[in-house]
């Protein structure tokens, strides 16, 4: 198949966490023999922060505005035989509506932030769908599982909404023969609904316990956070440093954002990350976690910072490697990029435009 995808960035990791799943993806449609052409809005946070410039697979082009998009890739969307819109793609409402006016193959928008998009739409305040498109796109490909879908096509209207969670790319995130260094560890952006998890989950943990050695890795952290002394901060990570960081843990935590919690059924893609990388994790607790990961055989779960200090204290090493391996065997068989791009082409097929059923 011909494919077009629309997303937020394929060149730049720093601050999203879309990259890392647009260039897996891209890498397994490729190999899968389809055609892929990634267009990205030129930004310029993101041009300051490329860690991939050129990605290897398909075809990515840069485009400067909505008018430049229009008039340079007219042809390549009304081609497709199939044009996906991502989320937070900079003037994303007048991007879908130019995709499902132009595409005369399937549309679909790909949600990779659901529970954040309805809320927004909830409010009149989403910069990036209208709620009267969304029943314009062929496919809607949600992050989130669970209720969430029905709720989509109920209250939204969408023709078909499936669940298309995050993956990773099984070539590039494995376990990696590094030293330990740190007994608990975060990789994420600042995000300020997160922010209070991430206090009681490591922050409060580091308090407590001043042997110990945490670090958290991620950009946008105000200057106003008060960091306990035995928390080491990295300020961006390029996803080619990925799997070392993960396997420099003991332990390395995953945080939900809030209206991903209420949601429920919404892992991300950091869970299937580490996962690939064999280190154990701790994770918050959050609806259809356990359609993911089985707790306390797969993953660790906590409510409070006691949950996190007895994961770290009371259990031993053999305990914590035999819940990552665990892990690291449920990933593999149902969260890689070669297993979402085979997904994405069965629906894709399955799939007929909106203007072909009418």
């Amino acid at each position: 198949m011909r494919l077009v995808i629309l997303g937020l960035s394929v060149t730049s990791s720093w601050g999203n966490g879309h990259a890392t799943n647009y260039r897996g993806l891209m890498r397994a449609l490729s190999e899968r023999g389809h055609d892929v052409l990634f267009l990205e809005r030129d930004v310029p946070w993101y041009a300051a922060h490329r860690d991939l410039p050129h990605p290897p697979w398909g075809r990515t082009e840069l485009y400067g505005s909505v008018p430049d998009l229009q008039e340079r890739f007219a042809e390549a969307v009304r081609d497709a035989d199939a044009a996906i819109v991502g989320s937070y793609v900079p003037d994303g409402r007048d991007v879908g509506r130019w995709v499902t006016a132009t595409a005369s193959g399937v549309t679909a928008f790909n949600d990779i932030d659901t529970p954040v998009t309805l809320a927004a739409l909830d409010r009149k305040g989403c910069d990036y769908l209208d709620a009267d498109l969304i029943p314009v796109y062929d496919l809607y490909l949600s992050f989130t599982g669970g209720p969430t879908l029905r709720r989509i096509e109920r209250d939204y209207g969408a023709r078909r909404a499936v669940a298309f969670h995050c993956l990773v790319d099984e070539n590039a995130y494995a376990p990696q023969p590094v030293p330990i260094r740190w007994d608990l560890g975060y990789l994420g952006t600042y995000s300020e609904d997160r922010q209070p998890a991430l206090d009681r989950l490591l922050l409060e943990p580091a308090r407590r316990s001043p042997d110990l050695r945490f670090v958290v890795a991620g950009p946008r952290y105000p200057d106003s956070i008060a960091w306990p002394g035995n928390v080491e901060r990295i300020e961006h990570l390029p996803p080619g440093e990925h799997p070392a960081f993960y396997s420099a843990q003991r332990l390395t935590l995953n945080i939900t954002r809030a209206d991903m919690v209420r949601a429920g059924w919404s892992p991300s893609v950091r869970l299937f990350e580490a996962g690939a990388c064999g280190v154990p994790i701790v994770s918050d607790r959050w609806d259809g976690i356990a359609t993911f990961f089985t707790p306390g055989q797969e993953i660790f779960l906590a409510a409070g910072t006691d949950d996190v200090l007895a994961v770290l204290e009371r259990l031993d090493d053999d305990t914590r490697a035999t819940v990552a391996r665990a892990a690291r065997v449920r990933v593999l068989a149902g969260h890689t990029a070669g297993i979402r791009a085979a997904q994405l082409e069965a629906l894709l097929r399955d799939v007929r435009p909106l203007e072909a059923s009418a």
